[in-house]
């Protein structure tokens, strides 16, 4: 697992939440000595959306003290993440939209060098997609389970959570964290889809992560929630069933 630590972050603009959610993927940075932080962008056609999004993102870090050395790099599937785009980083985001799409533009070409650079120590910070795709199994989307033996497909969230799949999806991600992860949690209503992806074995346990709330992982182990609200680790209880134990900041891990 990660030497360095990872910052996932369940989504949200909550702006009173940014120094318990990016200042503190700031300071891991600044404590390694470096400044320069490459955030991965899921490209956007219209350019002035493309525009508001990363100055969005670079609002909240220079709001967290992250003025300087702060660069966007915009990837697709088509034009995935390149490991010469986060040449010379101190520290990487990535960040929101669009998870299977930030999946294949990211991992298959560049996540086995951000989860080096993370093992060398790099702190890395997911927001988002970014959170999801940083695990082992990474959940991208999906509403439905796949039809039982008498062809029903069972809802396990909302269909306009779903990020464009039909089916429960879990991908292979970057391998920071062992652990599946899912966000928007109590917003969206994703700690569903989680649920049901421990239950049917799709992944061995997972972490749901509300809006405006990051977890510190460290060698594989949460050892913090930040934030406004919850976190809810899920794993296979006794006798077939589930534990579920919800954590927030004003809890311990």
């Amino acid at each position: 697992m990660a030497a360095g630590t990872v910052f996932l972050i369940g989504g949200g603009w909550t702006e009173s939440a940014f120094p318990e959610t990016w200042g503190r993927f700031v300071a891991a940075v600044s404590a390694t000595g470096g400044h320069r932080i490459i955030c991965v962008l899921l490209d956007i056609d219209d350019p002035e959306d493309r525009a508001a999004y990363a100055g969005r993102l670079t609002d909240a870090l220079a709001s967290v003290g992250a003025r300087e050395g702060v660069s966007v790099v915009f990837v697709t599937p088509e034009r995935p993440l390149r490991e010469a785009d986060l040449a010379g980083a101190d520290g990487v985001i990535v960040g929101g939209g669009l998870t299977p799409d930030y999946q294949r533009a990211v991992v298959p070409s560049a996540g086995k060098m951000i989860a080096a650079m993370v093992r060398q120590g790099l702190p890395y910070a997911g927001f988002s997609a970014g959170a999801a795709i940083a695990a082992e199994s990474a959940i991208v989307g999906g509403w439905k389970l796949p039809a039982d033996t008498a062809g029903y497909e069972l809802p396990i969230c909302a269909e306009d959570v779903s990020e464009d799949e039909h089916l429960l999806a879990v991908r292979y991600g970057i391998g920071l964290v062992p652990f599946a992860v899912d966000v928007h949690a109590s917003q969206w209503g994703t700690l569903a889809r989680l649920l049901h992806a421990v239950r049917t074995g799709a992944v061995s346990e997972g972490w749901a992560i509300d809006e405006d709330t990051a977890l510190d992982v460290s060698g594989g182990e949460v050892t913090a929630v930040h934030g406004l609200g919850s976190a809810y680790h899920v794993t296979v209880g006794g006798q077939g069933g589930l534990r579920v134990e919800v954590r927030t900041a004003r809890t311990t891990p």
